[in-house]
């Protein structure tokens, strides 16, 4: 669960950026072009992160060890939303 948390964390962390660079943007301390690529940026990891926290919970859920599911590539998990 610690490792679960971690995650949870790391969402978290990320939420908080992409807030970050939506005032930025709002307030005109970065472009459009900067915000579209970095918001672009943590929608893949968030995706990846959503993705791993839900197949960690499912092999812990189905007696599987939770340590054995790795983080796949984003064109694997693009879209998904936890």
């Amino acid at each position: 669960m610690e490792q679960d948390q971690r995650i949870l964390a790391r969402i978290t962390e990320m939420v908080v950026d992409e807030h970050r660079l939506r005032q930025a943007l709002a307030a005109g301390e970065i472009d459009d072009a900067s915000e579209q690529r970095q918001l672009g940026q943590l929608e893949r990891e968030l995706d990846q992160c959503w993705d791993l926290l839900r197949r960690r919970r499912a092999k812990s859920e189905f007696g599987e060890n939770p340590d054995d599911a790795q983080v796949r590539p984003s064109s694997q998990v693009e879209g998904y939303r936890g």
